[in-house]
């Protein structure tokens, strides 16, 4: 289907999938750099953990706040652009960074950012679910959203190859920042309203039903074994799995999978629902052991289902709350959502973090067994909306 045959809401997704391709370039680009940046300046592991991890819960956290006001306010455009703002052009500020402290506010900075347009662009993308689907809207989306996550770390990568600095990266990633910021802003003017794509109504919960708690409490067991990318690309480097140019290869591999991935369970969970989360997060399960206690070539395999696991996060759980979204709270249900993953996040960063200083094998049964906590909490809960619905 060509942007030019397509309905006006497939082109919206579309359109904003433009965006954050381009802004997923720009920050994750900066993302297999800033592990291996922070310890250059002198951070250690529980630092850059925690710091990847605080950066997460900020980012999880504003969802709630920057939702309420979107909904209170209606100006869910405006805060957005501030988002996109905050949250890319502090990726080529940390060029400019002397000490970790620095970088490290300019990471925590990056997830406020995304914290406050994240949840604005789920619900504006739910207007175009009734008539294309929760799974395919969101798996096109991601997918577009995963290919710049994979471009990114790979122009970082043959910039290293080529003896480049990470400093010349954090710069040279302002031009895709500027794309998506001009993006944006033609979204804006095509689609003012994006409640208008919606052609029926397609969110029947009048408030916040025992199924979202539960989804939400799942998504956190979930989110608390998904490492970010800052302790892998550490211990890549500290274990001497990875040369330097090869750091930002296993997240490009990692995203790459996702990308190939989302599609596929996109439509397969529009077919079969809650199966399809159930296999991704079992398959997710097994990232841990592969990259904290294998070889180079385990590693790189474990980074596939890590980017299963990130399809997880960013495509299968928004579809499960566009299905038990409150009516006229759309901004404010992913966000509360997200906050309620984002503490998760943190509690495993951190545990993660200090776990990985005294042992590796703690660390991979830590992640494995909330992942794993996760699965009965996704079936009760989906019985529960199965039960409100009838």
């Amino acid at each position: 289907m060509s942007i030019g045959s397509a309905s006006p809401a497939f082109t919206f997704v579309l359109i904003m999938g433009a965006v954050d391709f381009f802004g997923d370039t720009t920050y994750s680009g900066g993302a297999s750099m800033n592990g291996p940046f922070l310890a250059s300046l002198g951070a250690g592991a529980a630092v850059i953990s925690v710091t990847a991890g605080l950066s997460e819960f900020l980012n999880y956290l504003t969802r709630g706040i920057s939702g309420y006001l979107a909904d209170k306010t209606g100006k869910y455009w405006r805060i957005a652009f501030v988002g996109y703002a905050l949250n890319l052009i502090a990726v080529p500020a940390i060029a400019l960074a002397g000490h970790w402290t620095l970088a490290a506010g300019l990471v925590l900075l990056q997830g406020i950012g995304r914290g406050m347009r994240k949840p604005i662009v789920e619900a504006m993308l739910s207007y175009a679910t009734s008539q294309h689907g929760r799974g395919w809207v969101y798996g096109v989306h991601n997918a577009l959203d995963a290919g710049g996550r994979t471009v990114g770390p790979l122009f970082i990568a043959l910039l290293l190859f080529l003896h480049g600095q990470h400093r010349t990266g954090y710069v040279l990633l302002a031009i895709p920042c500027l794309l998506a910021l001009a993006s944006l802003t033609f979204a804006r003017h095509q689609f003012p309203v994006p409640s208008r794509l919606e052609e029926h109504r397609s969110a029947p919960a009048k408030g916040f039903t025992p199924a979202y708690w539960l989804y939400m409490l799942a998504g956190a067991c979930f989110a608390a074994g998904l490492m970010s990318f800052e302790l892998i690309a550490y211990h890549l480097s500290r274990s001497g799995l990875a040369t330097v140019y090869w750091v930002p290869l296993f997240l490009a591999f990692g995203t790459a999978c996702g990308v190939m991935a989302s599609l596929g369970l996109g439509k397969l969970y529009d077919r079969i629902g809650l199966p399809v989360i159930l296999i991704a997060v079992v398959l997710t399960a097994l990232f841990s052991p592969l990259v904290f206690l294998g070889g180079f070539y385990r590693a790189l395999l474990g980074m596939a289902f890590w980017g299963i696991g990130q399809v997880t996060q960013d495509m299968l759980l928004k579809a499960v709350v566009a299905g038990v979204l409150p009516e006229s709270r759309r901004n404010l249900a992913f966000g509360l959502f997200f906050a309620g993953y984002g503490s998760g996040w943190l509690l495993g960063s951190i545990a993660t973090g200090l776990l990985y200083e005294q042992s590796r094998l703690a660390l991979v049964i830590f992640a494995v067994a909330v992942q794993f906590a996760s699965l009965p909490l996704f079936v009760i809960a989906r019985r529960r909306q199965g039960a409100a619905g009838s």
